[in-house]
C-alpha cells in the first residue's frame, strides 16, 4: 500500500505542480542579452539569475577587479532614454548596423534599448585586432563601438599592414569601456571617421556623450580632488569618478564640458546618508540600501534621524572621514524628485520584490 502511495505522488510530482522542473525553467542566454560575441577575459556560465532583475552582467574591470552587476526592470526606462539620445546625438539612424568589438558593451546599453531603436549588431570572429582589421576591411561598417585603446592600436596595425585603402569611410565610431585615448582621434581623421566619446558604467548605463549629459538626474558636486574637479552623481548616487569641467570644450564637441577623458578617481570616495524620504516608514529605504544597492558597489546608509513622510528625498553625500566627525558638514545634498530619479528607481524595485512572494516552495519556511 504504501509502495503504491510513492508511486501515484510520484506519477503526480512528474506530471504536474506549480513548481517547474529545470526543463521548465526559462532561460536568459548570451543571444537573448546581445552579447553573443567572443571575449577573451570570459568563460561561458550559466547561473540561476534572480526573477526580479532583468539581467546580469560584469564590470569591465578596467580599474579594479571585475564585479558583477545587477540591473533591475525599473532602471531600463532610464537607461533606453539615455541610450537613444546618445545615439541621436552621434547621428546614428534607426535601423543602423553596428560592429561591436567587445560584447559585453551591449549591456550598457541594454539590448532591448537597441531593438527599439531599430539597431542590429555583429561582433568579431575573435576577440583581436586581427579579427577587427578583417572586419572593418570585408564588412565596411557604418558604425563601429569598441574602447579607444583597442581601436587606435588596430588602426596603427592597418597602417603597417598597407590595408588603407581596403578600410571603410565615413564610419561612426562609439567609444567606451576606458576613457578615451585622444590619439585616435587623428588617426581615424584619415578615413573621415567621427569619433564620440561615450561615457557610462555597467552598473548604471550611459551617462555622457562627447561631454554633454544624457540624462536629467545628474548633478555636479565638489569633488575631494579639489576645485578643478568636480564629482558626477547620478540619480543621487557619486560614481566616484570627477572630471575637469571645461569651458574650451570637449575634444569631440566643443558644447560638451565635462572632459570625460580626463577622468580621475575620486578619493576619498563619498558615502551617501539618506536624510529624508517620502515613505512613513524607512524600513524599506533600509531594505533597499542592504540589498539591491549592493548590486551597484555603492555604500548608502539611512541617517539615524531621517525625516519621513518628505515630500522627496534627500540625500547628503560625506566622506568616510566626515562620519566620524560629529559636526561634519555633507560635501553636497541632493534632493528630488528628479536628481534622486535613479535612486527612487531602485527603492521602487526594491517595493516590488516585496510584494511579490518567493515562488520557489523549497524557501518557505513556514507551514
Amino acid at each position: 500500500m504504501c509502495q503504491k502511495q510513492l508511486e501515484n505522488l510520484a506519477a503526480v510530482v512528474e506530471k504536474f505542480g506549480s513548481a517547474p522542473t529545470i526543463a521548465d525553467m526559462p532561460r536568459r542566454t548570451l543571444a537573448d542579452k546581445g552579447i553573443n560575441g567572443p571575449t577573451a577575459a570570459h568563460v561561458i556560465e550559466e547561473v540561476h539569475s534572480p526573477y526580479n532583475l532583468a539581467y546580469l552582467t560584469f564590470t569591465t574591470g578596467s580599474s579594479a577587479f571585475q564585479n558583477i552587476v545587477g540591473v533591475t526592470f525599473e532602471e531600463l526606462p532610464d537607461r533606453k532614454r539615455a541610450t537613444q539620445k546618445a545615439l541621436e546625438m552621434a547621428n546614428i539612424s534607426r535601423g543602423a548596423h553596428a560592429l561591436v568589438t567587445y560584447a559585453p558593451l551591449v549591456n550598457v546599453y541594454s539590448a532591448q534599448a537597441l531593438h527599439e531603436y531599430g539597431m542590429t549588431w555583429s561582433f568579431l570572429l575573435r576577440s583581436s585586432r586581427d579579427a577587427l582589421i578583417v572586419a572593418l576591411c570585408r564588412d565596411k561598417p557604418k558604425v563601429l563601438i569598441g574602447e579607444s585603446g583597442f581601436l587606435k592600436v588596430a588602426l596603427e596595425d592597418v597602417a603597417n599592414l598597407g590595408l588603407a585603402e581596403a578600410m571603410p569611410r565615413d564610419c561612426i565610431v562609439l567609444c567606451s569601456g576606458t576613457p578615451l585615448d585622444l590619439d585616435i582621434i587623428p588617426l581615424a581623421q584619415k578615413y573621415g571617421w567621427q569619433i564620440h566619446d561615450l561615457y557610462g558604467c555597467q552598473e548604471f548605463g550611459w551617462i555622457a556623450l562627447d561631454g554633454r549629459p544624457l540624462r536629467d538626474d545628474i548633478s555636479l558636486v565638489p569633488s575631494p580632488l579639489g576645485d578643478d574637479y568636480k564629482e558626477l552623481v547620478l540619480g543621487g548616487l557619486p560614481l566616484a569618478d570627477s572630471f575637469i569641467i571645461g569651458a574650451g570644450g570637449h575634444e569631440c564637441n566643443s558644447s560638451g564640458q565635462i572632459l570625460t577623458y580626463r577622468r580621475k578617481r575620486t578619493h576619498p570616495e563619498y558615502e551617501v546618508l539618506i536624510t529624508a524620504t517620502t515613505f512613513s516608514d524607512p524600513t524599506i529605504i533600509e531594505k533597499a540600501a542592504r540589498s539591491i544597492l549592493r548590486i551597484k558597489s555603492r555604500v548608502v546608509k539611512v541617517h539615524p534621524h531621517i525625516k519621513c513622510n518628505a515630500e522627496a528625498t534627500e540625500m547628503q553625500l560625506v566622506t568616510n572621514m566626515a562620519l566620524t566627525e560629529r559636526d561634519a558638514k555633507p560635501a553636497a545634498t541632493i534632493t528630488g524628485p528628479q536628481k534622486t530619479r535613479l535612486f527612487d528607481s531602485l527603492v521602487e524595485a526594491q517595493i516590488a520584490f516585496q510584494k511579490a512572494g518567493k515562488t520557489d516552495p523549497t524557501w518557505v519556511k513556514k507551514s
